[in-house]
């Protein structure tokens, strides 16, 4: 872990390399109808593989009990308390495209949603519009004004959107206005602390504003605000690891997790092809990778288990692809589960496994959550898998004498 100063000096730096490959809610749970989860029912021949000669487990992306955001749960795999080092989702959305922040400014994550007429949610992502369609809803909100403050919005991708709120004495605590739930209004925001006030009152002026903006719309025609946030500050992965990381990710809000934690950002495409080709074209540059799978994520939330099973098979082709490179150490793992059945993230552990050559004979049969319980590495802390890591690559010296 980060925090663990007692190990700052037994990390050492070597030309040995990692490829931490991030599967977006890869877990799940059992269909009612067949008894397999998504990995069990998927035809995934090359994870499988992998699997027999890996050592294997599941992880704990924040404690048990508890379903973490994909912040919370990419941060453990890093290596980062997520109990500590809070983020919001505004400022990863912010820094993933390139926006800046500065001290003192206020930024949230924003989707475009659709409402009845009675203004209850029908769909909180307005069916998952394209950027094309978006992109100039962000134009028409950009033209919004508030007393006293400068205010921003930047189209992300797709359904997404940034809104930075600029001005004197700005606070990040303040409520969502996303319930999280259909077939009810959005939320007013409240503030968390009296400081807050002033902060609460502009975005409520906001999000009346852009009611009124978007009324003559037929998907996007309302916005949802979360994960409010000013600019964050964590201990450089690379500086504490003694690695040159570099994250590679087409999704905005993956590269500003991966930005946060000092890593690198090598721009890439849209597809996970394009993350993969720009993977072998920088090789050689870095010493850590982190690349990001999102698709099984999206499908598990909208609740189509099929869908969810064709996500993995479709990035089962890629593994014999990043295998190609020879990594010292190649490690599969998910930021948090997303059950199709759920249509939701859950506190579920994830299935893990880490490829090294000195992980031969810990295998199991499958990559699959009933397989990975019996794996070698048993359950533990998504914030160990770093530390499992260096050790496996030459990284991690010995701890006392």
């Amino acid at each position: 872990m980060i925090d663990l100063e007692q190990l700052h000096d037994c990390y050492v730096s070597t030309s040995s390399k990692i490829v931490l490959l991030v599967v977006d809610g890869l877990g799940g749970l059992a269909h009612p109808d067949t008894g397999k989860s998504e990995l069990e029912t998927a035809n995934t021949p090359n994870l499988d593989a992998m699997a027999q000669q890996s050592a294997c487990g599941l992880t704990t992306p924040v404690i048990p009990g508890v379903a973490p955001g994909s912040g919370p749960g990419h941060l453990a795999l890093f290596g980062y308390n997520p109990l500590k080092y809070i983020i919001g989702r505004g400022a990863l959305e912010a820094l993933g495209i390139e926006v800046e922040l500065r001290p003192g400014d206020v930024a949230a994550r924003g989707n475009f949603c659709t409402i009845d007429d009675g203004g209850n949610l029908l769909d909180r992502r307005a069916g998952r519009i394209p950027t094309e369609l978006s992109a100039p809803l962000c134009e028409r909100l950009d033209q919004i004004e508030l007393d006293g403050v400068q205010c921003d919005v930047f189209p992300v991708q797709d359904y997404r959107f940034v809104l930075r709120l600029r001005g004197e004495g700005l606070s990040e605590l303040i409520t969502e206005t996303d319930p999280q739930i259909t077939g009810v209004p959005d939320l007013a925001v409240r503030s968390i602390q009296p400081a807050a006030e002033k902060t609460a009152g502009l975005v409520n002026q906001f999000v009346a504003k852009a009611r009124q903006l978007l009324s003559e719309e037929e998907r996007g025609n309302m916005v949802l605000l979360r994960g409010w946030a000013q600019l964050p500050s964590l201990p450089p992965m690379g500086d504490v690891y003694r690695l040159n990381p570099a994250g590679i990710a087409a999704y905005p809000m993956y590269r500003g997790l991966a930005t946060v934690a000092s890593m690198k950002i090598i721009p890439t495409g849209h597809s996970f092809a394009d993350e993969v080709e720009t993977l072998h074209q920088n090789y050689a540059s870095h010493d850590f990778f982190f690349i990001h799978y999102k698709p099984a994520d999206a499908a598990g939330e909208d609740g189509d288990f099929d869908a969810k099973v064709k996500t993995l098979e479709e990035l089962d082709p890629f593994i014999p692809q990043i295998q190609a490179l020879k990594p010292d150490v190649f490690m599969v793992a998910g930021d948090h589960a997303t059950p199709a059945i759920m249509a939701a993230h859950s506190w579920h552990p994830v299935p893990f496994m880490l490829n090294s050559r000195l992980t031969k004979g810990e295998g199991i049969p499958g990559f699959n959550e009933r397989a990975c319980a019996q794996g070698s590495l048993g359950r533990i802390p998504a914030t160990n898998i770093m530390l499992l890591a260096l050790s496996h690559s030459g990284k991690l010296n010995k701890f006392g004498p």
